[in-house]
């Protein structure tokens, strides 16, 4: 069956581009992709070319440095250092006006879980996305609630934003999300819900990290505000990220002052 509007994927592969529909444009500028979707795909082009059984994609860092044009990209791959227990590799996006993003991914090889117990960050309370609203849709299901998980009309507001994210579109036509590529993906939602006043978003995101003890087992993908700063139009945020069986990681973000005209 022909994919309806609702479901076309952001991106269709044409040999070594990967060619973006009208769903991919940017919030701020639709002439541009949105750069969650540069994010995603360094992440799968890191996970086709540089995963091996017994390594954990445990840090995924993306410098989104560059506005990319509505137009074809391609990403490319280097192996930066490969050991026993470690491997690091980098991620070239290539937009239609040369380099837009890159990202670094540090793999760490699997091994024997120690037995004395660490303090760790607990899980949240929030609800299944199941038994939640209707959500909202981006070209991804997401549901915005505050920490007393009362909806919230944008990701503002006093007190810890909430988020579920659920994809409702393939990244790249006819490809499964992995879940890697779902948290990756999902990542790039740290910075609105750190960074928003109660009023607005006036903070573009730069860069996002992001680190995981492990990969989600649902689809679904909770991301929490657990902080910000900014002074001189800098913002720094940091979100825990969580599936419906717990926490899995934790993102840090930084933003620059961009208000709206």
């Amino acid at each position: 069956m022909a994919q309806t509007e609702q479901q076309q994927a952001f991106f269709t592969a044409d040999g070594d581009q990967l060619v973006p529909d009208a769903v991919s444009r940017s919030w701020w500028n639709p002439q541009m992709i949105h750069g969650r979707l540069l994010g995603g795909l360094a992440a799968r082009a890191l996970e086709r070319a540089q995963a091996a059984p017994g390594l954990h994609f445990s840090r995924l860092t993306v410098d989104l440095f560059r506005n990319a044009p509505l137009a074809p990209v391609s990403v490319e791959t280097v192996r930066v250092r490969d050991g026993r227990r470690i491997r690091v590799a980098d991620a070239l996006v290539h937009g239609a006006n040369g380099l837009v993003a890159r990202a670094t991914a540090v793999l760490l090889r699997s091994g024997e879980q120690p037995s004395a117990a660490v303090p760790s960050t607990p899980a949240w309370d929030a609800p299944p996305p199941e038994e939640l609203w209707e959500p909202r849709e981006h070209g991804w299901a997401i549901w915005r609630f505050d920490e007393r998980n009362r909806p919230l009309t944008e990701s503002r507001g006093a007190g810890r934003r909430r988020a579920w994210l659920r994809e409702s579109r393939e990244l790249v036509a006819g490809e499964a999300l992995s879940p890697f590529v779902r948290a990756a993906l999902a990542a790039d939602t740290a910075s609105p819900l750190a960074h928003a006043s109660e009023h607005s978003l006036d903070f573009i995101n730069a860069d996002y990290t992001l680190s995981l003890s492990r990969l989600p087992l649902s689809d679904a993908i909770g991301v929490e505000s657990t902080g910000h700063l900014s002074e001189d139009g800098i913002a720094v945020g940091h979100c825990t990220l969580h599936d419906t069986a717990g926490p899995i990681g934790f993102c840090h973000t930084t933003a620059l002052a961009n208000p709206r005209r």
